[in-house]
């Protein structure tokens, strides 16, 4: 997905909202304000947004000096969501569909986004747990997500951000867990999930975890280690959480399903649905072996 001008504003606003959230020094803020808009003089509108995400928030990692800006919201989240953790398996072992249920689990941790929303609170969580169980999902693909998994051999889970990690261990623990490698961020940008979040979710105990070596929001592959782009290749089924994984690869051929809600208006205009609403879809751009013969016939 490319950039539109309605990015721009969001990429200035997130900009005010990481440096503030990193120091109370005003300086520093118009400085990295001053810098963002020098950036968007000559942005590349081809490209995606997480692009000049990665470009912003490694100018203000520089100018405040810290690596981790949003360390203590990323704890506060994750401690948040292990204390919903155990009630969220008994939503999941009650319900009629397990996988189903975990799904909507799944989007629903998608909520923590600090790249989004930088005023969410603890007590969102449970609502949006309750609004997610119960609400209609026309755009639950879940028959051919069943299919996929059936055929594939390797499947690639792209995890989004800390606290919702927690929440997609509650699906990955419904898919054939010895087929199943999840991935993280290489080092800290945002609230996105590193090795460490993974560890405090417990992945590692029952997956393969691994990190795709950029500190680009999404997956952008240009960043990514030769290691990781190696793996997304020859994953069967590759599921992306969030956001910023759907911007970065929405136009990639690959067997992508995408899991979140839709949080902004551009985002949701691309989807062709409304904002909040939940997405559990496949990519449009995949092409697999049976789509090529009708081509070809």
């Amino acid at each position: 997905m490319r950039i539109f001008l309605d990015c721009i504003p969001c990429f200035v606003r997130q900009a005010l909202d990481a440096a503030r959230l990193a120091t109370d020094d005003k300086k520093i803020h118009e400085q990295v304000l001053r810098k963002v808009l020098a950036l968007a003089k000559d942005l590349d509108m081809s490209q995606s947004p997480p692009v000049m995400g990665q470009k912003i928030h490694r100018l203000i990692r520089e100018l405040v000096g810290t690596e981790d800006p949003y360390r203590d919201i990323k704890k506060q989240f994750n401690n948040a969501a292990l204390q919903l953790y155990s009630q969220m398996r008994t939503y999941i072992t009650g319900s009629k569909d397990m996988l189903e249920t975990a799904i909507r689990l799944a989007i629903a941790g998608n909520i923590i986004d600090f790249g989004v929303n930088s005023r969410l609170q603890e007590s969102d969580l449970e609502k949006t747990i309750s609004e997610c169980l119960a609400a209609e999902f026309s755009d639950m693909q879940l028959k051919p997500f069943q299919r996929a998994i059936s055929e594939a051999e390797k499947i690639l889970y792209i995890a989004d951000n800390a606290g919702e990690i927690i929440f997609d261990r509650l699906l990955i623990e419904q898919l054939p867990i010895e087929k199943v490698t999840v991935v993280v961020k290489g080092s800290a940008v945002i609230n996105d999930a590193t090795m460490e979040d993974a560890v405090l979710a417990g992945l590692p105990r029952i997956v393969e975890v691994i990190d795709n070596g950029s500190d680009g929001p999404g997956t952008i592959l240009e960043t990514c280690s030769e290691v990781f782009v190696d793996r997304f290749k020859e994953a069967d089924l590759v599921i992306a959480k969030g956001q910023g994984n759907y911007e970065t690869l929405s136009d990639v051929d690959k067997n992508i399903f995408f899991v979140l809600k839709a949080k902004c208006p551009v985002i949701a205009r691309d989807l062709g649905c409304d904002v909040g609403e939940m997405i559990f879809r496949k990519s449009k751009t995949f092409r697999n072996a049976v789509d090529l013969v009708k081509e070809v016939e």
